[in-house]
């Protein structure tokens, strides 16, 4: 359970910013779309990672309606990426976006990056937001992808998240750590687990960051001021990933 508040997010005066980012799966908006709503509003993030964003008939309006009632604007994906979505506050400035799909496997959904580069203060900031494949051979691959595309973003800081559908231990998400810092394993706060619908319970959606980046505090937004288990529940079947995370001055 939080414990102790994240900091909110700020520009400091070597130009640094301190960033709160929240990597969530919300199932198309097939549940409750005001809880959902609630809990987006308040985590107060700066960069929103969605995964399962609505992909079909009327998608961007479905997703407009979220960004606004979430205060939140559309940033990039959703149907062009096969799920994924980026949204932003107003506090951020955007250089570029795009939208990215991945190879597609027979038999398999189709997957895809959503991916950005923004601004806040002096701090230049790629993002890139996953959602990684059921079957292990093709998560992996698409593991590598996704170190591929944060290198090739071409900017000195870069936050990547999503429904890794892999476990910690599982060989896609070591992949990833490896390479960049795995912000629950780094500094924990709140809770760990990410799917609680049956047991086991397990992390399988995580932020992670380059390591250039500190990470304040990250973890299940259990209680965070404004953030009730009974919103988290009915909003959507995964439990969102919030993280706290200083990004210096470029």
């Amino acid at each position: 359970m939080a414990t102790t508040p994240l900091p909110d997010s700020h520009t400091e005066p070597d130009g640094s910013a301190v960033i709160r980012v929240l990597s969530y799966n919300i199932r198309s908006m097939r549940d409750d779309t005001d809880a959902l709503a609630r809990v987006i509003s308040a985590c107060a993030p700066d960069l929103v990672l969605i995964q399962e964003a609505p992909r079909f008939f009327r998608w961007r309006k479905k997703l407009a309606r979220l960004a606004a009632a979430s205060g939140q604007m559309i940033l990039s994906g959703g149907a062009p990426a096969a799920g994924p979505a980026l949204l932003c506050s107003l506090r951020a400035t955007v250089e570029r976006t795009e939208d990215v799909l991945l190879p597609l496997t027979p038999g398999q959904f189709r997957r895809g990056f959503a991916t950005a580069v923004v601004r806040f203060g002096g701090a230049r900031l790629g993002v890139l937001s996953c959602h990684l494949s059921l079957d292990a051979d093709e998560r992996h691959e698409q593991g590598a992808m996704l170190l591929d595309r944060v290198a090739a973003l071409g900017t000195p800081h870069v936050v990547a998240g999503g429904d890794l559908n892999d476990l910690p231990d599982g060989r896609t998400f070591e992949r990833l750590a490896a390479s960049l810092q795995d912000g629950w394993a780094t500094r924990p706060w709140g809770a760990e687990h990410t799917w609680i619908r049956d047991a086991p319970h397990r992390r399988i959606d995580a932020v992670f960051a380059t390591k250039g980046i500190e990470v304040l505090g990250c973890g299940v937004p259990l209680g965070h001021p404004g953030v009730t288990e009974r919103d988290l529940r009915a909003a959507t079947d995964h439990l969102p990933v919030l993280a706290a995370l200083r990004v210096p001055a470029s």
